[in-house]
């Protein structure tokens, strides 16, 4: 017997989806039938994955059916007008809005990984801006968008809704960080806003589970993306593959495989956990510190 993952007829939203993990979700949502709005800061990487997308799913067509597309929706994710924009853009060009995976998250620009007593009110001020508060404009017009759009309580494919599991299909993904989950040296203050990020999942969950909407995180442990894998040494890379239990670190389809099963009906039960994906290196005792001359593994990054 084999369980599907169908998406089909869903319609996501996918910030940060120009590289790296965020592109690979958006991937995977239209393999699975999603119609996927690909969003990022930079107009042309979200127009290279949308082009992506519908050509792999183009040359499939003939063999399979149920596949999704992809449109682009280039917007500035720091901006409240742009977010505001970004999603009622998505809801008018995709006739609504049943999941999405909030990937977006980073360090600002020329910022780098420093010790506890070197960050400034600017450096607190500029990283939880655009990792914390960032996840949590978006969320909000997301959760509004879905509310409005069931209002009248059926699901996306015009059927009415299950009343033991009202609009079980909405839901909202984080991508937040393995950093979250041991502490965190040179990189305290991306850890402090990532985590205040988890804990947002579980009020949202609770203030939005009677309405029908999921709400989760995953973490990833240290993924090379092209970021990463441009900054890290080969003994970098080494070391900390050396320190997980699993001796490896992530892939991005693994994580965007995990990103289509937490916003599907098979995980309909599930809502305000944090799932973490890093190969078992929070139990780890001897995972190297992030230090002045390396940058961090950056989880959920725009710039991946």
């Amino acid at each position: 017997m084999t369980i599907a993952i169908d998406h089909t007829g869903r319609r996501a939203l996918v910030t940060g989806a120009g590289a790296g993990i965020g592109r690979e979700i958006a991937r995977w949502l239209a393999r699975a039938g999603a119609t996927v709005a690909v969003n990022d800061l930079i107009p042309e990487r979200a127009e290279a994955t949308t082009l992506e997308i519908n050509a792999e799913i183009n040359a499939e067509a003939t063999v399979r059916t149920g596949a999704g597309s992809a449109i682009a929706v280039p917007a500035d994710c720091r901006n409240d007008e742009a977010v505001d924009t970004l999603v009622a853009t998505t809801v008018e060009r995709l006739g609504g809005l049943d999941l999405a995976v909030n990937n977006v998250g980073m360090l600002p620009a020329g910022r780098r990984p420093q010790p506890f007593v070197a960050n400034r009110g600017d450096d607190w001020r500029d990283i939880v801006d655009q990792n914390l508060i960032v996840a949590a404009l978006c969320a909000r017009a997301q959760a509004e968008a879905m509310l409005t759009c069931s209002a009248d309580g059926r699901h996306s494919d015009g059927q009415p809704s299950d009343d033991r599991y009202p609009e079980a299909s909405r839901s909202i993904l984080f991508v937040t960080s393995g950093e979250t989950t041991r502490p965190a040296p040179y990189n305290a203050v991306y850890a402090a806003a990532k985590a205040a990020v988890n804990h947002l999942v579980t009020t949202m969950a609770v203030e939005l589970g009677p309405e029908g909407i999921r709400v989760n995180a995953m973490a990833p442990g240290t993924t090379l993306t092209e970021t990463v894998a441009a900054a890290f040494t080969e003994d970098r890379v080494a070391a900390l593959v050396a320190s997980t239990p699993l001796r490896r670190m992530v892939d991005h389809d693994e994580l965007a495989r995990l990103a289509v099963f937490l916003t599907s009906d098979l995980a309909r039960c599930i809502t305000g956990q944090f799932v973490l994906a890093d190969a078992g290196a929070f139990l780890s005792r001897s995972r190297p510190a992030n230090d002045q001359g390396l940058v961090s593994p950056l989880s959920g990054s725009n710039a991946r």
